[in-house]
């Protein structure tokens, strides 16, 4: 690039160099900033500096000048504590492979000072994580995304790991066709939700056992009334499907938080006695939900439908029986 090329790119060098190296504790002087620009073959006087300043003022970008005389760029678009909790999200995020985390945490240190970014690196314990193993589902995502932006079904293979962990199809490598609804993330994986019109309801997949996503030509079949995800995540266990059911169960009063945490403030919530409340829930009836309920010991009792409460009661006996001998 000739050096009439340089100069004419200069504001945006300034630009690079506030933006990368320089932040409220490491202030660059006027002197650093004209040598940092010699650096991509720019010459420059104070004078103009100043001019370019000015302008990247006007133009939004928040350039303070520091009380030692030197200038940094003040607030960002993501701040540090932001930019921790984002790289935080992509290293437990157990549907982000080691590749694909890396390759993100790498990207959100750029938008911070070097400096910054070497306190996101120290953050940085990815290789330790359980992440899953397929790289694909970073694209499926965007391709399901786009799936449902476009209002198109799907079709895609599914499949489950074998305990000699090799890839086993279901339906015989069958082709799924389905209509994308939404995406959730419920437990550290992406699901996806898809609507059945053959059984007017609906169901959903892991998206990292999905494969070969293709977008069709046909439009989803949605159904007539509206879909809360939120809603549809509070009810599914561990996203395990089972016949939705009205259950009420009465709880120790202490653990009214974890109540509210699972199924949101407008859980029916009544008063039983001095120590216990009994909440109205509506879940879909699996072991799953057996087992939440059980890992909250005797401060949790399944009141009614009995044929709910006789169901919990088999399940505990099935456990304590693998476990008696």
């Amino acid at each position: 690039m000739s050096k009439s090329s340089n100069q004419k790119m200069k504001i945006l060098y300034l630009l690079k160099i506030l933006t990368e190296r320089t932040d409220e504790e490491h202030p660059m002087t006027m002197p650093q900033l004209i040598s940092a620009l010699g650096q991509y073959g720019i010459s420059a006087e104070r004078k103009s500096i100043y001019d370019d300043i000015e302008c990247l003022s006007v133009y939004g970008v928040d350039v303070i000048k520091s009380a030692g005389s030197g200038y940094f760029i003040g607030s960002r678009d993501f701040e540090l504590p932001e930019l921790k909790l984002l790289v935080d999200s992509v290293q437990a995020s157990r549907f982000i492979t080691h590749k694909k985390s890396l390759e993100l945490i790498s990207k959100l240190e750029r938008l911070t000072s070097a400096y910054n970014a070497g306190k996101l690196r120290r953050q940085v314990f990815v290789m330790n994580r359980v992440k899953t193993l397929n790289e694909g589902i970073y694209y499926a995502v965007d391709t399901i995304y786009e799936a449902i932006s476009k209002n198109k079904q799907i079709s895609f293979h599914y499949f489950e790991w074998t305990p000699e962990g090799k890839k086993s199809f279901r339906k015989n490598g069958e082709l799924y066709i389905e209509t994308p609804v939404s995406l959730s993330w419920d437990d550290e994986n992406y699901y996806l939700i898809a609507y059945k019109e053959k059984y007017s309801g609906f169901t959903h997949y892991r998206v990292d056992k999905m494969t070969d996503i293709t977008i069709l030509d046909e439009e989803r079949i949605l159904p007539d009334k509206s879909f809360d995800p939120a809603e549809y995540s509070k009810k599914i266990f561990g996203m395990f499907g089972g016949e939705e059911t009205a259950v009420d169960v009465k709880f120790e009063n202490s653990l009214a938080g974890v109540v509210i945490d699972r199924f949101g403030s407008e859980a029916v919530m009544l008063k039983s006695d001095e120590n216990h409340f009994t909440a109205k829930i509506k879940v879909a009836i699996s072991p799953q939900f057996f087992g939440w309920l059980a890992g909250l010991g005797t401060k949790a009792e399944i009141v009614s439908p009995r044929n709910v409460r006789d169901d919990m009661r088999r399940h505990i006996e099935g456990i304590s029986e693998l476990y008696r001998n």
